[in-house]
């Protein structure tokens, strides 16, 4: 048989707050049904504390015991249980943040399993504490509400979505989920009159190619300004960490060999030797990890780099990465220092072919040398320059390449005022090739000839 709703015990009127007695069906000021108010839950609403039971209506809590020698008992219960006020009405200090959600991890280090209890009121004896705990157990608490995340600290890496998360080592935020967007995908850098730009581009789900750009000076105290780009082999095992190795050790063979008094174009050759070490290296894993992969083939890259000094210019590359000369007067000539290790390049140098006709066909791209443990033979190409007028060398990959081809095309898409703003000049080639389709990555380092004095930058 169906029942009634049980009438609750309540002191005050839901609706106006006035006063009731024991027995009312209406309130006696503003009319209120008293029998629609629901009946109070058998059990309590207080949330457990790190996994302990809630305390329930009626229980007979044993006196505290003495905790700290100073005559102060210890709590009975976890803070978020206690009421607002004490005894006497006094507001108790707001107690400490809940533990996080479950299933949300901050993994911040040093964080205490366990949150503290609560220290009770010290004007209270402990004969008085038990009784105001047990009144505070007869009113429902609400639920606190979840903490936010905490901040991270400053040497972490934030969430570009939410703006509060931890980024862990995976890439995802620990209090979102969202996946950050990757270092690699666009990276520019400036190293005073030399600058790089770097761009996943549009169809390519990773960046695999990268650079490293520096200055330095000669014995004399001449400046040398130095640029390498690489450009990894997608159809190759881990390209991209195969054009990192190899720009990270031809720039910092380059940076060393300069200083010591190594001519330039010794240094270049040097330079992708080390490149080309670095990248071997790639290779060598462990047998079970060949046993379980044995479709894999050795990293491979390309890679291209150019030293410009007070007044040489030396080019250096394996691949089918350019270098192209662009000069500041517009009215003279530029011209494209390097010949591509490609198919296309030897249908064109055997005759067979017109370059318009062998950069047309589908095998054009195919390149014929790379560095890479599975490289038929490592022959590093270097020539060196000396240019009669200032200009600006460009040191790109076929991702930009592509969009501006002949030397002619690359000076039209580069402003006039590279020399002086390289940084701004790499930009605007990278937005070139994205603007024609960036159907592949794109880099692209600036250096300015002659190289300026030490300490002069772009503006």
């Amino acid at each position: 048989m169906s029942q009634m709703p049980q009438q609750a015990a309540v002191s005050k009127c839901p609706s106006c707050e006035e006063p009731l007695e024991s027995g009312d069906r209406f309130c006696g000021a503003c009319g209120y049904d008293l029998s629609v108010v629901p009946a109070r839950p058998e059990d309590s609403p207080t949330l457990a504390i790190n996994g302990a039971v809630p305390a329930q209506e009626g229980v007979d809590w044993p006196v505290a015991r003495d905790s700290d020698g100073h005559g102060h008992p210890a709590p009975v219960h976890a803070a978020a249980e206690l009421p607002g006020t004490d005894s006497g009405g006094s507001p108790l200090p707001p107690p400490p943040p809940p533990p996080p959600a479950p299933g949300v991890r901050f993994d911040r280090p040093g964080e205490p399993d366990e949150y503290p209890l609560q220290a009770p009121d010290p004007r209270l004896t402990a004969e008085q504490a038990v009784p105001a705990q047990q009144a505070a157990a007869a009113e429902p608490v609400a639920p606190a509400a979840p903490a936010p995340p905490t901040a991270p600290a400053a040497a972490e890496k934030v969430c570009v979505a939410c703006r509060a998360g931890r980024v862990d080592d995976d890439g995802y935020c620990e209090n979102c989920g969202h996946a950050q967007p990757r270092e690699r995908d666009h990276m520019e850098q400036e190293s005073g009159p030399v600058a790089a730009v770097s761009d996943r581009g549009l169809r390519h789900h990773r960046n695999e190619d990268a650079f490293s750009v520096g200055c330095t000076a000669l014995p004399d105290g001449a400046p040398a300004s130095v640029a390498i780009v690489c450009d990894g082999v997608s159809s190759a095992t881990r390209p991209d960490d195969a054009s990192l190795a190899a720009s990270r050790a031809a720039g910092a063979s380059l940076l060393g060999a300069l200083p010591r008094g190594t001519h330039p174009q010794q240094a270049m050759h040097d330079a992708i030797l080390a490149a080309s070490q670095a990248v071997n290296a790639l290779a060598d894993e462990p047998a079970t990890a060949r046993e379980q992969a044995p479709h894999q083939n050795a990293p491979a890259c390309t890679l291209v780099g150019a030293v410009v000094t007070a007044g040489l210019l030396v080019v250096g590359w394996v691949g089918d990465s350019r270098v192209y000369w662009v000069p500041a007067d517009r009215t003279t000539p530029p011209a494209r220092l390097t010949e591509d290790d490609s198919w296309a390049a030897q249908m064109v140098a055997a005759g067979l072919m017109s370059e318009a006709e062998a950069y047309a066909d589908e095998r054009a791209h195919a390149i014929t040398g790379w560095l890479g443990a599975d490289a038929y033979e490592l022959e590093p190409h270097t020539a060196s320059f000396k240019p009669d007028r200032p200009g600006v060398v460009v040191v790109c990959t076929d991702g930009l390449w592509n969009y501006a081809e002949s030397a002619e095309e690359m000076a039209e898409a580069m402003p006039l005022d590279a020399a002086a703003r390289p940084l701004h000049g790499a930009r605007v080639l990278v937005g070139h090739a994205l603007d024609g389709g960036g159907h592949d990555n794109v880099t692209v380092a600036l250096l300015p000839f002659p190289a300026p004095p030490q300490g002069a930058g772009s503006a």
